[in-house]
């Protein structure tokens, strides 16, 4: 926000002009642009007092969502989280927001995906210090060769079933 004096500063005055800048996440299976359209209607529509409102996108992509997970990579998942962290995996869907993922879904859908982030203890994602927790970082990196490891098995066994 700009334009919006502290606490400490604020008084009972008309200002000239306040900025207010929006970040949202959208449903992955939502026309972001659509809803963008909507929000530009809503938020212009009836100003106040005589006032101006105007509204800019700065940017817009569309969600993602990865496919379901197929079997031996939920296992490798778990199975790894278990082995390296001595709890079972958490999974969340945060609206896919990570364009590369989007592109990468795109180029390859039948791919199976695992996004994985280094939020561990006092982590702050996103912000100016982002904090590696370098424990946390090392049992993910055990986690993530671990899940590739699977892989390479699930792709020798498919391999050996269909030369049979």
């Amino acid at each position: 926000m700009a334009g919006i004096p502290s606490v400490q500063e604020a008084g009972n005055v008309l200002r000239q002009e306040t900025q207010i800048k929006l970040s949202i996440r959208t449903p992955p299976i939502a026309d972001s642009h659509t809803i963008i359209e909507a929000m530009g209607r809503y938020l212009t529509k009836d100003p106040p007092y005589g006032s101006k409102i105007e509204f800019e996108c700065e940017k817009a992509g569309p969600g993602w969502m990865a496919p379901k997970m197929e079997s031996w990579l939920e296992s490798a998942v778990q199975k790894s989280s278990e082995l390296y962290y001595g709890k079972p995996a958490r999974m969340f869907g945060e609206g896919g927001s990570i364009p590369f993922m989007g592109l990468l879904g795109l180029k390859f859908p039948k791919a199976q995906f695992c996004v994985v982030g280094v939020l561990g203890p006092s982590a702050n994602a996103h912000g100016p210090n982002e904090f590696l927790h370098i424990d946390f970082a090392k049992n993910l990196t055990c986690c993530v060769s671990h899940i590739v490891h699977q892989h390479y098995l699930h792709k020798v066994q498919n391999k050996n079933k269909s030369s049979l």
